[in-house]
C-alpha cells in the first residue's frame, strides 16, 4: 500500500473537506500524497443514500487529489472506544504510514466526531508498538493535527487556504445530497442544507482575518510543534 505523507481520518464521508479540504488541496498541489480514511459510512444520514455518498466521495477526492481513500465501514452512530474500532485504525496508519495524521478536534457537537478524534488518537499510540499487532511492522507518527468541523475552539496552527478555497468549496459541493434538499428526490431539512456551505466559507474567512489571509482553516495540536527554524 502506498505511503502517505498525510492521512485524515474523519467519522463521515464530508468531515475531512470541510475542516481541511484547502490544506489538503494545498499540498496536493505541491505534490504531497495525501489519503482520507472515513471510519463509517454515514449510513444514518438523512439524505442521500450510502452508494450515494461513496460516489460524491469519489468525486471530492478527485477534485481534491487525493493519493488514496478508504472507509473502514465501522458503525455510524455506533463508534466505542474499544479495539475492536482501534484495530482498523492501527492497520490504516501501519499500512500508510503516514508523516502526519489528522483528526477532528476532540470537542464538537456531533458525537461521532468526537469518538473519531478519540480512536485515532489511541491508534496513533498504539501503532508504535512493535509488541501490538504484530503482523505488521510498528510505525511512529511524527505529529497528529486535528482539525475542526462544527465550533473551533484554541487554534494552534493556521494555514492560509485563499488560494484553493474554490477547489475547497467544489469537493465540499460534490456531496449535494447532504448540502442542497433538490439534490435527492427524498431530500429532508437540516443543518446541512441551510446554507452551512456559506458558514464555512465564512468561518474559514474569520480565521484568515487577523493575519489579513482571505481564508484560513485551524487546526489544534496537543504539545509542542517542532519545526527547524522560524
Amino acid at each position: 500500500m502506498e505511503q502517505l505523507d498525510i492521512l485524515v481520518f474523519g467519522a463521515h464521508p464530508d468531515d475531512a473537506e470541510i475542516g481541511m479540504g484547502g490544506t489538503i488541496a494545498k499540498h496536493t498541489a505541491a505534490g504531497y500524497k495525501i489519503g482520507i480514511c472515513d471510519l463509517t459510512e454515514a449510513e444514518m444520514s438523512s439524505n442521500g443514500t450510502v452508494e450515494l455518498r461513496q460516489q460524491e466521495a469519489a468525486l471530492a477526492s478527485a477534485v481534491l487529489g487525493l493519493s488514496a481513500r478508504s472507509c473502514l465501514k465501522l458503525p455510524d452512530r455506533g463508534l466505542r472506544l474499544e479495539s475492536s474500532f482501534i484495530d482498523p485504525i492501527v492497520e490504516k496508519i501501519r499500512q500508510h504510514r503516514p508523516r502526519i495524521v489528522c483528526a477532528p478536534y476532540w470537542e464538537d457537537r456531533h458525537p461521532d466526531h468526537i469518538m473519531c478524534s478519540k480512536l485515532v488518537e489511541e491508534a496513533v499510540f498504539n501503532a508504535k508498538l512493535r509488541r501490538y499487532m504484530t503482523h505488521l511492522p510498528a510505525w511512529q507518527v511524527e505529529q497528529t493535527l486535528f482539525y475542526y468541523i462544527n465550533d473551533v475552539h484554541n487554534i494552534s496552527l493556521m494555514i492560509d487556504i485563499s488560494e484553493v478555497q474554490q477547489q475547497k468549496e467544489r469537493a465540499l459541493r460534490a456531496y449535494a445530497s447532504q448540502f442542497n434538499t433538490a439534490a435527492t428526490a427524498d431530500g429532508v431539512a437540516t443543518p446541512l442544507t441551510n446554507g452551512y456551505i456559506e458558514r464555512v466559507n465564512a468561518r474559514d474567512t474569520l480565521l484568515g482575518q487577523p493575519k489579513g489571509w482571505q481564508y484560513a482553516e485551524g487546526f489544534a495540536v496537543k504539545g509542542p510543534y517542532p519545526v527547524d527554524k522560524l
